[in-house]
């Protein structure tokens, strides 16, 4: 008996220890929990918000990537030869779509990046371009080319046949339009007067409002703010409006029938703009402080805004790019928030992403002679 005793002791002992050294390895594995979530969570008639605290749940390391392919050549065949790649985007099957607007086409390559055809030319047209300036995989299985040559957009199916065009004219510097699940476009224009107001609107297929989501004056002549935000927005996986204006570090969420559903707000450390970054800026876009206009002010302010834009990925992750830097590189941290608007993790990340895709991550690179590369990578959560 008292040998069958110890049996079982040991047996007990020797389970225990088992499910110790499991529990180390799923902490190893999955990546280490600075603390529980700080943040809080309120409801006020239908409405979620989502206040999250200064610092995120998780260190860094539970997030990296990892290069797994180049599109792109100095030399040989034309097909991977790239002018002037100012957008791309991914669909279904992982093929990957890359528009070059010194081309005036889209080029479509397989995931494991051969090349499969052209869409779109030169020219004024049906179908034809004059200055595309974006891409967009719609939830209607069309490719959207905004087209501000000619202000226009285009749409063609996803084998390259062309559908129709709609007109923007009345509409002055036409940005970045996404189309939500019932096929209404979402968009930003300006309003030029004494003012420049800067307008964000979900708009029918026709291009007919359908309601006003933001707008505000960001510029007041002779003033300029060199450092002026801009406002970022995202359809969610979910067919929702996820956007932001960083004059504050909020982001809100409407659904289709243009409700407001959540707020998802953060606590930042303001980032003081230096006298390097404004000479930058004046080197950069001016040629030098000889070279401002006359009547012209600029107005700089005392610190960046709360950030510099966001992406989601196709889980609802928003990854919203940030005015910190890792110390002496041109290396941005990112805020991540999961699905629910909870601020999991601050990562640095070396490329501005593109477009996330199944667990892989889709940028625009140029390497140090200015020769431009299309690249994916292999993304990894321990979490």
């Amino acid at each position: 008996m008292m040998q069958r005793g110890w049996k079982m002791k040991s047996k007990a002992l020797f389970v225990s220890l088992l499910l110790f050294l499991s529990f180390l390895v799923i902490l190893n594995v999955r990546g280490q929990q600075k603390s529980k979530w700080q943040g809080t969570i309120t409801r006020e008639d239908g409405l979620v918000i989502v206040k999250n605290p200064i610092e995120p749940m998780y260190e860094e390391d539970v997030f990296s990537i990892e290069e797994e392919l180049t599109i792109g050549k100095i030399k040989g065949s034309k097909e991977f030869i790239f002018s002037e790649v100012i957008d791309l985007d991914v669909d279904d099957k992982e093929r990957i779509l890359v528009l070059d607007s010194k081309e005036f086409n889209i080029k479509i390559f397989d995931k494991s990046g051969k090349y499969i055809n052209t869409i779109g030319r030169k020219g004024q047209g049906p179908g034809e371009l004059q200055r595309p300036s974006h891409i967009y995989l719609t939830p209607q299985k069309e490719i959207l080319v905004n087209d501000p040559g000619v202000r226009k957009l285009h749409f063609f199916t996803l084998g390259g046949a062309f559908k129709r065009s709609v007109s923007q004219t009345n509409m002055t510097f036409f940005s970045n339009p996404k189309v939500d699940m019932k096929g209404q476009i979402v968009a930003t224009y300006m309003i030029m007067d004494k003012e420049v107001t800067y307008v964000l609107k979900k708009f029918d297929s026709q291009l007919k409002e359908v309601m006003k989501i933001f707008s505000i004056n960001i510029l007041k002549f002779p003033n300029l703010n060199p450092f002026f935000p801009h406002c970022s927005w995202e359809i969610t996986c979910d067919g929702d409006v996820i956007w932001g204006f960083p004059d504050k570090y909020e982001l809100s969420i409407i659904n289709s029938e243009g409700t407001l559903i959540k707020k998802i707000i953060k606590k930042y450390t303001p980032k003081k703009i230096t006298q390097e970054e404004k000479d930058n800026w004046i080197e950069e876009k001016l040629g030098g402080y000889d070279k401002v206009s006359p009547g012209v002010k600029l107005v700089w302010n005392d610190y960046h805004y709360s950030y510099r834009d966001f992406t989601i990925d196709d889980e609802n992750r928003v990854f919203v790019r940030t005015y910190e830097e890792v110390p002496d590189t041109n290396i941005y941290y990112y805020d991540v928030f999961d699905s629910e608007g909870k601020y999991i993790v601050k990562v640095p990340i070396k490329v501005q992403p593109q477009v996330w895709r199944k667990h892989k991550l889709y940028t625009i690179e140029e390497d140090e002679d200015g020769y431009q590369y299309v690249k994916r990578y292999k993304v990894y959560w321990k979490i």
